[in-house]
C-alpha cells in the first residue's frame, strides 16, 4: 500500500488550571516530509451535501456518517488526491479536535495485532469524527469506536478538548486503544512517540480504552512490567531515533515550561503529565511550537559545534505545514468561546492570528485553492516569508523578534475588539474573521518588504567602488 502521511509532528496539551485564562487549550504543528505542501484553511456549514457511504480517497476506509452534522472548521490539504488530511479544527459545540501525532508500536504487538490497510487513517479522522461529536469524551468514543469496528491503518495519537476536559487518545494497534484526561493543573508534550503511561482502569474519569485490553495484553504475554500496566511500555518504542528525533522536543517544553526539572534530553522515561512553574499563555505555547532549541548548543541556527546542531529534531520547521492553537474560553459567550489561533508555515517565523470557530469564513483568501505559487495567497505569502527569514537570521533577529511580538500583540487585541463588540451590538464573527484575515496578510506584506531590503543589503554579491577612481 502506497499512502503519503503527515507524520513527524510536535503537539501540547493543557489543562484549564495551568492556563493563564483559565481556558482549555490543545495544539500542534502539522509537519510533513516536504517543506512545501499546500494547505488551506476553510468552515464546513452544518448538514452540509456529503455522502453518507464515506470511502476514503487514501486507502479506502469505509464507514457510515450520521445524518446531523455539526459546523466545523478544518484545514486540509489542497490537493485532496490522497484524502482531506483536514487534520484541525473546533466544531459548532465548541469541541476541539487535532488529528494526528504519528506514533509508532513495537513489533510485540503488531505481530499479533497488525494495522489494517484500510482501517482508519489520519487522511479521515478528523472527517468522521468531529461533526458529530458534542464532547472531548464523545469524540474518543466515536474514534475508538471505529478503531475496534474497522482497524486502524496507523498507530496515532489524537488530541480532544472541550470548554472542561483536555484529552489525549492513542491508537496503539490495529483495534486497541487508550486515552487519558490531561489534569487540570497539568500540561503535556507529546512527539511522535506513545506517551500515555499507567492506566487505572478503575478511573474512568480520567482513563478510557478499548475493550478487552487488558485480556488482549496479559494473554499474549505483552507486559514487561508484570501487574503495572504502562501503556508506553507495552505498546511503545525505545529506539536510538527516539532519543534523538523525539524525546528532545518533550525535553525542551518541559525546559520551558519547567524549568526546575533538569531532565536529559533523550531519556526514554520523560513524563507524560508535567506541572508548569507558571501559568501558561496562549503567547507561551506559540513560541514552543516555533522553537529550534534556542540557547542551548542543539539549536540548528545557534552557536553549538556542527555536530551538536544536527543533533536532535527541533520543533519549529521548515517543512510545518500547519500550526495551530485551538482554544476553548470559558468566560465568555459560548458563541465566541471557540478559537482557532492560525498558523500557516513555520511559527518560528509566521505568525498567528485567532479566528472565531463559530464564524462562516476565515476569508476567502484562506480557503482558495493554492497548489501554485501566489504571494498574495495566505499560506504561500508564510512560506515566503520563512524562507526570507531564515536566510539571515542571525543578522536579522531583532527585525524577527519585533515582528512576533507586534503579531502576538496583534492578536491579543483582534480577540479583544471582537469580544467587546459582540457586548454591544450584533457582529458577524465570518466578516470579523475575514477582516482579521486582511490584517495579517497586510502585515506579513509590510515584514517580507522589510526581509527584502535587510537581506539585499547583506549580499554577497556588492563592492565598493573606490572614491578615486
Amino acid at each position: 500500500m502506497n499512502r503519503h502521511t503527515h507524520q513527524a509532528c510536535t503537539s501540547f496539551l493543557a489543562g484549564k488550571s495551568a492556563m493563564i485564562d483559565g481556558s482549555t487549550l490543545i495544539a500542534r504543528n502539522e509537519d510533513n516530509f516536504v517543506a512545501i505542501w499546500p494547505k488551506h484553511a476553510i468552515v464546513h456549514p452544518a448538514n452540509e451535501d456529503r455522502d453518507l457511504a464515506f470511502v476514503s480517497k487514501g486507502n479506502q476506509f469505509a464507514t457510515t456518517l450520521p445524518e446531523k452534522a455539526y459546523h466545523y472548521t478544518a484545514v486540509p490539504d489542497t490537493d485532496p488526491s490522497e484524502g482531506y488530511f483536514e487534520e484541525s479544527g473546533i466544531n459548532e459545540k465548541n469541541v476541539a479536535m487535532s488529528a494526528t501525532e504519528s506514533a509508532y508500536t513495537n513489533s510485540r504487538v503488531l505481530g499479533i495485532d497488525p494495522l489494517v490497510d484500510d482501517g482508519i487513517a489520519e487522511d479521515a479522522m478528523l472527517t468522521v469524527v468531529l461533526p458529530y461529536i458534542d464532547s472531548a469524551q464523545a469524540g474518543i468514543q466515536r474514534l475508538g469506536q471505529l478503531v475496534t469496528t474497522n482497524g486502524a491503518a496507523e498507530s496515532n495519537g489524537v488530541l480532544f478538548s472541550d470548554a472542561d476536559e483536555v484529552w489525549y487518545m492513542e491508537i496503539v494497534s490495529g483495534h486497541h486503544w487508550v486515552a487519558q484526561r490531561i489534569p487540570d493543573d497539568a500540561y503535556a508534550v507529546v512527539a511522535n512517540q506513545l506517551a500515555i503511561e499507567d492506566i487505572d482502569f478503575d478511573d474512568s474519569n480520567n482513563y478510557l480504552a478499548s475493550a478487552g485490553i487488558r485480556q488482549f495484553v496479559q494473554e499474549n504475554r505483552l507486559n514487561p512490567d508484570g501487574n503495572r500496566f504502562n501503556s508506553r511500555h507495552i505498546f511503545g518504542t525505545k529506539t536510538i531515533d527516539d532519543a534523538h528525533y523525539n524525546t528532545p522536543r518533550v525535553w525542551y517544553g518541559h525546559k520551558l515550561f519547567t524549568p526546575s526539572a533538569f531532565e536529559d534530553p533523550t531519556s526514554q522515561e520523560l513524563p507524560f503529565i508535567q506541572h508548569a512553574e507558571q501559568k501558561i499563555s496562549v503567547a507561551a505555547v506559540e513560541e514552543f511550537l516555533g522553537s529550534h532549541y534556542q540557547e542551548t548548543p542543539y539549536d540548528p541556527l545557534g552557536t553549538g559545534t556542527e555536530t551538536e546542531k544536527h543533533q536532535f529534531r527541533a520543533v519549529g520547521l521548515s517543512r510545518t505545514q500547519n500550526s495551530h492553537i485551538l482554544q476553548i474560553r470559558r468566560n465568555v459567550a459560548p458563541a465566541l468561546a471557540g478559537v482557532v489561533w492560525q498558523c500557516l508555515g513555520n511559527p518560528a517565523f509566521s505568525p498567528y492570528l485567532p479566528f472565531y470557530a463559530q464564524g462562516d469564513q476565515v476569508g476567502d483568501p484562506y480557503s482558495a485553492a493554492n497548489q501554485t505559487y501566489d504571494g498574495q495567497n495566505p499560506y504561500w505569502a508564510n512560506k515566503l516569508l520563512n524562507v526570507l527569514s531564515e536566510a539571515h537570521y542571525h543578522q536579522n533577529r531583532k527585525l524577527l523578534a519585533a515582528f512576533q511580538t507586534q503579531m502576538q500583540a496583534a492578536g491579543y487585541q483582534r480577540l479583544q475588539l471582537g469580544d467587546q463588540q459582540t457586548a454591544t451590538t450584533a457582529i458577524d464573527l465570518g466578516t470579523f474573521n475575514a477582516e482579521t484575515a486582511a490584517e495579517l496578510a497586510q502585515a506579513i506584506q509590510v515584514q517580507t518588504g522589510k526581509l527584502v531590503q535587510a537581506n539585499a543589503d547583506l549580499s554577497e554579491l556588492t563592492f565598493a567602488m573606490d572614491a578615486g577612481l
